[in-house]
């Protein structure tokens, strides 16, 4: 299982329920990465899509103890890290991504082998809601890192994660 995330130099990957920047290319990234593929996310990201709606071409599950399955029409609803592990568990697991929120980053990380993150080279004061620095992190290396880019007046890089034991 594999999360895909965009962060800052602190963690930080969002504010008042919104990314920390718009960033066309990376937008561009996370639908080639995650098309085809399961997306597990929280109710909080799920009502930041236009409309509420289901991510097109994914197979959507949102985890949330307070949604009732006739608020999240197209989605698959599950209350627990271990009841949305067991939902993809005959899934290809290369094609399971967790995409946030902040909340569900955290339950689902133990589950989380990759992680592909955009690198904000810069922190955003105003971030609220953090993911760990991997590069910091014990227990997982770098395996891949693009070259910058520049857009919006953020430069960034697109980083992979890998767990050290797997």
């Amino acid at each position: 299982m594999k999360m895909i995330a965009v962060a800052d130099q602190t963690g930080g990957i969002g504010c008042d329920g919104s990314l920390l920047v718009d960033l066309p290319t990376d937008m561009r990234y996370f639908r080639e990465k995650t098309s085809g593929s399961v997306v597990i996310m929280g109710r909080k990201t799920l009502e930041s899509f236009p409309g509420g709606k289901p991510l097109p071409n994914r197979r959507n599950i949102v985890l949330s103890r307070t949604l009732q399955s006739d608020e999240v029409s197209g989605f698959e609803l599950c209350r627990s890290a271990e009841q949305a592990v067991k939902l993809v568990e005959d899934e290809d697991q290369e094609h399971v991504f967790v995409v946030g929120g902040g909340e569900i980053y955290k339950l689902m990380l133990p589950y989380v082998d990759e992680a592909l993150i955009t690198e904000l080279e810069t922190t955003i004061d105003s971030a609220d809601t953090f993911i760990p620095v991997f590069a910091q992190e014990p227990g997982w290396e770098l395996v891949s890192r693009s070259d910058p880019v520049c857009e919006n007046g953020v430069t960034y890089t697109f980083a992979v994660y890998r767990r050290k034991d797997k």
